[in-house]
């Protein structure tokens, strides 16, 4: 479900129709709208599971202030999909507990 005639802004303006991978798995998406937008509006509610409980979470405050919507995106773990805005192509994978950022050294 995505909001495409609002009670204020009016009728949207039309985006680049682009694909995104969840999982593996192809979902339609619209270029510069948030990767949480596009999950949810292909019904994906669960972006990461807890570190302890494995408990499922999602979106929370939607500014990315929490850590509940954060996946692993093109490879990079911790992204908060609230506000990381879709590419085409891009992939889109659920987190599983706390990932560790790996670091270089020089």
């Amino acid at each position: 479900m995505r909001v495409e005639d609002h009670p204020i802004l009016g009728e949207l303006e039309d985006k680049k129709e682009v694909t995104i991978f969840y999982n593996e798995k192809p979902i339609k998406a619209f270029e510069g709208e948030p990767i949480a937008s596009a999950l949810m509006a292909a019904g994906i509610k669960s972006f990461r599971t807890t570190a302890k409980r494995h408990e499922p979470r999602g979106i929370f405050c939607a500014i990315g202030r929490c850590t509940d919507c954060m996946m692993v995106v093109d490879g990079i773990p911790n992204t908060r999909t609230c506000v990381t805005m879709v590419k085409d192509g891009m992939k889109v994978e659920t987190q599983k507990g706390l990932a560790r950022i790996s670091r270089h050294k020089d």
